[in-house]
């Protein structure tokens, strides 16, 4: 492991700290573009192994971060997401050499013709260039968003949170060790060495032109911050508002297990599901056995009185609900008249994220899958499958709920954008 780095809290320049660093990754991006794919797969199987030999010192480094996380009060959902073991780390890995097994998205043709006067036209994916991740809690994301960002030739600043600042500093050390090991330039992948907030309003100006683009990672006021402040383009998600909706046709068993896995798998996951909408027309069958099941499994159940009439336990239901992401083990839940009410419902309340319907009738399923506007909607499956790795990218950078070419997650593809090449044979225009 190389020294630390230095933590330059309170340090009386900040504005040259993070214009030094934008400039670094800006020379980094320009080589990264033209680095060949082994070069990078060479870097990341190297950012791999030295994850795994250095996991005592990842694991000694988060457990400082937890300690504080805890001693300041901070929500067990909040730890969960913060805290790292041995399998994390395992995972962490894994995550970098799926990327690395992933073809090369840079220099792929998507499309080429041929115009009646005899040019030919290219389209080709390309890197953004520098991409600045700021985020909360999950240092895992800083394996991940280096490892993408490599892969897809970008260059990229980490700012992690307060709260995992140890543990990204150690998970950071693995990375840039994968650089040099595979003689690419050290700001490839740059972190932002201080907790000062001030370094998060810099990178939201974009470093002097040095930033293409902003991807948040992190609670409603990040990212609502990020949003409204960024003088750059953004891929981001405000809320994770998700829902599971049982059809009249759904298996009463696959409905018990889509929607504990999707609840209570992880609840202060971004696709974790907050609100169950139930079929009035499957109410016998259905209600009592759901409500039931994610109370006895340590879920709190808010519903207006039909939902409180299927047990005792269950806690009346505010307007405020059914928009709010808990992110912890609660979940709101209502009887609804049908397919249509519950799209409905779901476009007046949700967040355009992650939707989820049980039903064995295929109609419903196609008509839910077509109609609900969120970046990923599922049939018969649980929300939890909401993640760039689950989707066979890997990992990913974060899940984009916008309309731009970046949505759902957003991994080394969705990382590229594209130019055109046209080859010619001196054609001049009348």
């Amino acid at each position: 492991m190389s020294a630390p780095l230095k933590a330059l809290d309170g340090a009386p320049d900040l504005t040259a700290l993070m214009a030094d660093l934008g400039a670094g990754a800006s020379r980094a991006a320009r080589t990264l573009a033209l680095a060949p794919g082994e070069q990078k797969d060479a870097a990341l199987a190297a950012m791999a192994a030295a994850i795994r030999a250095n996991a005592k010192e990842i694991l000694a480094a988060n457990a400082e971060d937890v300690a504080e996380a805890k001693a300041g009060g901070m929500s067990s959902a909040f730890v969960d997401r913060l805290a790292l073991n041995e399998a994390r780390i395992k995972a962490m890995a894994d995550g970098i050499d799926v990327v690395r097994a992933i073809p090369d998205p840079v220099g792929i043709v998507t499309e080429s013709w041929t115009r009646p006067n005899g040019m030919t036209i290219e389209r080709v994916r390309v890197p953004l260039g520098v991409v600045g991740v700021i985020f909360e809690s999950r240092p895992n994301v800083a394996a991940d968003a280096g490892a993408l960002c490599l892969k897809s030739g970008n260059a990229v600043i980490l700012r992690g949170g307060s709260d995992s600042f140890r543990s990204c500093r150690a998970i950071h050390q693995c990375l840039v060790e994968g650089l040099r090991k595979a003689e690419l330039p050290e700001q490839s992948i740059s972190l932002v060495p201080t907790r000062d907030r001030a370094a998060v309003g810099l990178m939201l100006g974009g470093l002097n032109g040095a930033i293409d683009v902003i991807v948040p990672r992190g609670g409603k006021n990040l990212v609502a911050r990020v949003q409204d402040e960024a003088r750059v383009p953004v891929f981001a998600h405000l809320e994770g508002v998700n829902h599971v909706y049982v059809d009249k046709a759904a298996s009463p068993d696959m409905a018990k297990t889509v929607v504990l896995n999707a609840k209570m798998r992880r609840p202060g996951v971004c696709g974790a599901a907050e609100t169950l909408l139930i079929d009035k027309a499957a109410a016998n069958t259905q209600l009592k056995p759901l409500v039931t099941m994610l109370l006895d499994a340590g879920c709190e159940v808010r519903g207006d009185a039909d939902i409180q009439r299927a047990d005792a336990r269950v806690k009346p239901v505010s307007d405020e609900d059914w928009a709010t992401e808990y992110e912890d083990a609660i979940i709101s839940a209502k009887l609804v008249n049908g397919l249509d009410d519950a799209i409905a419902h779901i476009e007046r309340y949700g967040s355009h994220h992650t939707d989820a319907i049980v039903t064995e009738d295929a109609k419903a399923a196609e008509k839910f899958l077509n109609e609900v506007d969120s970046a990923i909607v599922l049939h018969n499956a649980s929300t939890q499958f909401a993640d760039g790795g689950e989707f066979g990218f890997g990992a990913e950078i974060g899940i984009a709920t916008g309309k731009f070419h970046a949505r759902g997650p957003v991994g080394a593809e969705q990382l590229t954008s594209f130019k055109y090449r046209v080859h010619g044979t001196g054609q001049t225009r009348p």
